[in-house]
């Protein structure tokens, strides 16, 4: 804790517009952040898989990329945060991002030299960049008041919108480049996401201050001085229903979404779709991800955290049953159930948070966001690798079917809220 923490939550306790000035400033800076980090993340796994192609030789490991980035970003989240609930958001997501940045230096290094040792390495701690762009969103809720949390997520995930759709259309112009200076071209996707990663640690660390979560915890820490009680006594039950529902919230939408996402391409391209039309879909689908978001936060926060988790619910089911009902060969339903899948996934994420938030207090909150982002990134991965197998054994119907089914699990968590005050 550091001067500025303190006299900020000084001048808090004493204007409560100022709060509302700092918290104006912390999603400025996370805006910033967001839009260099998904520019990073979404030009590095563009790629991953055709660089390893290429310097395999064979497409027999061309999912490691993949299973690397998550597990390098489910060890990263947890460390995040770990390292956010002693020091701040500052140095956890700094760090974060800096070792995302690392590994994509790492990745454009393995392409040059040809080690596919160096390039499997280097993609398990690139994946630290895809924890820390997640955790971020977490940085704009530290001081929002509980009726604006969810306002509050949706402005940084629409901010990761700008980079994750402009970063795969640089990858043709940054293969070019890459070419130039003599490098791989697939390596160039990787030169942006070191510059994007290390650039969006940069602007989080110099400029995420004071700490927005060390004002809150000290915010906190004042209150229950007043109120004579331990604030680290409060954290044991608050680790109750609104928990282990955002969680489960956030890690059914996950699973459902990443195992039809990942199958519809090879369902597509069986069916004689070509590349511009699987693009197109993904495309489409990514928007429908981020874009609503200033829309579904402020319902979540308007209308109630339930509703709009059950909402999620109801979208990736319909998601499936569209998914699995349409013909092979029409581009126009695949689009409608990709766009009802982000959607769905868009509501789940950010009514899941919202109720990760409200069920924690500071003296817990950013080390218990870190353990759920870990069994967000598992889940997500479990769905992807799963899905393949679903998929060869009884088809992609199926799998849609199933992961619409399996996102409505989802409600009958939701009721273990019914009877805890003040859960909306």
């Amino acid at each position: 804790m550091t001067g500025a923490e303190t006299r900020a939550a000084e001048r808090i306790e004493s204007d409560e517009g100022a709060r509302a000035a700092l918290q104006r400033r912390v999603l400025a800076v996370v805006v910033a952040g967001q839009v260099l980090g998904g520019a990073g993340l979404a030009a590095g796994i563009t790629v991953g898989a055709l660089l390893a192609i290429e310097m395999l030789g064979s497409d027999d490991l061309a999912g490691v990329p993949t299973a690397l980035f998550t597990l390098g970003s489910a060890l990263t989240a947890f460390l995040i945060g770990g390292i956010t609930q002693r020091h701040g958001r500052r140095l956890g997501i700094g760090i974060g991002f800096a070792a995302g940045g690392l590994g994509a230096v790492g990745v454009v290094v393995a392409a040059v030299v040809g080690s596919v040792a160096l390039l499997f390495g280097s993609l398990f701690v690139y994946g630290a960049g895809t924890a820390t762009n997640l955790q971020a969103r977490y940085a704009g809720t530290d001081l929002a008041l509980p009726g604006g949390r969810g306002t509050a997520i949706s402005v940084a995930l629409v901010a990761t919108t700008v980079g994750v759709v402009a970063g795969p259309n640089l990858v043709v112009p940054l293969g070019r480049f890459a070419t130039a200076v003599d490098l791989p071209p697939l390596s160039g996707p990787f030169l942006l996401a070191a510059a994007a990663y290390l650039g969006a640690g940069a602007v989080l660390f110099a400029f995420l201050r004071p700490d927005p979560f060390l004002v809150a915890r000290q915010l906190d820490a004042r209150v229950a001085v007043r109120a004579g009680t331990d604030p680290a006594e409060r954290a044991a039950p608050a680790l109750g229903a609104g928990v282990v529902v955002g969680a489960t919230v956030m890690v059914l939408t996950q699973i459902a979404m990443v195992a039809i996402m990942t199958m519809t391409p090879v369902h597509m391209r069986a069916h004689g779709h070509g590349l511009g039309e699987v693009g197109l879909v993904i495309g489409i689908h990514v928007g429908a991800m981020y874009l609503p978001s200033l829309l579904t936060g402020a319902l979540v926060d308007r209308v109630g955290r339930v509703p709009m988790a059950v909402a999620a619910g109801v979208t990736l089911l319909l998601a499936g049953v569209t998914a699995a009902w349409a013909p092979g060969d029409s581009l126009t339903l695949l689009i409608v159930a990709l766009t009802l899948l982000g959607l769905g996934w868009n509501l789940g994420l950010i009514a899941g948070t919202a109720l990760l938030i409200d069920g924690t207090v500071s003296e817990n909150r950013a080390k218990v966001q870190g353990a759920v982002d870990v069994l967000i990134a598992l889940g997500g991965a479990g769905g992807g690798a799963l899905s393949g197998v679903v998929v060869a054994g009884a088809g992609f119907p199926v799998l849609a079917l199933a992961g619409g089914l399996l996102a409505m699990l989802l409600v009958p968590a939701l009721f273990r809220l019914r009877t805890v005050p003040g859960r909306g």
